[in-house]
């Protein structure tokens, strides 16, 4: 499997859909709830989501974003020397505990850089859906590419002399 791409092979217009989804649980929810010292009660407490107009508890949108732009790593910024900037960032509905979250991105823009001729920005927008092909979440954003020449080979060989790591 391919992880990330080089500069030479991003044009703009190409779509990559990334694979597999992601279904979200409370284990997830809940975890990120206490990293984040976010504890919203529309997020922890089920008693009270209960009472709101969601019926339900909501899983925290910054979760929903990370994990969206995690399953887009392999194809856009597996290879990145840097993200440079997201923009845009729209919740447009709500993803509960048990949805599985889905994702795919359009390539704007890929140019080279101005000052340094070993990489390149490349812009996309990035949507996500749900399992019933609500649309969710969508973002911009611009990550920092090496050219093919400068890319560090991410290639891992199986470990053949042994046991030993």
């Amino acid at each position: 499997m391919q992880f990330g791409r080089t500069l030479e092979e991003f044009e703009a217009g190409a779509v990559y859909r990334h694979q597999p989804g992601r279904t979200l649980t409370e284990s997830d929810n809940q975890l990120f709830s206490l990293l984040t010292m976010n504890h919203h009660p529309l997020h922890i407490d089920a008693r009270y989501a209960g009472g709101t107009q969601h019926g339900q508890r909501v899983v925290v949108g910054t979760l929903v974003f990370s994990v969206v732009v995690g399953l887009s790593v392999p194809d856009i910024s597996g290879r990145a020397i840097a993200n440079l900037a997201y923009e845009s960032i729209e919740h447009v509905a709500p993803v509960f505990v048990g949805d599985t979250v889905y994702a795919e991105s359009t390539v704007l823009d890929v140019r080279e850089s101005a000052s340094k001729p070993d990489r390149g920005v490349v812009a996309v927008e990035t949507r996500a859906w749900n399992q019933h092909g609500q649309e969710v979440l969508r973002f911009r954003r611009k990550v920092l590419i090496p050219k093919a020449e400068f890319a560090q080979d991410l290639t891992i060989e199986p470990n053949r002399e042994g046991s030993g790591g």
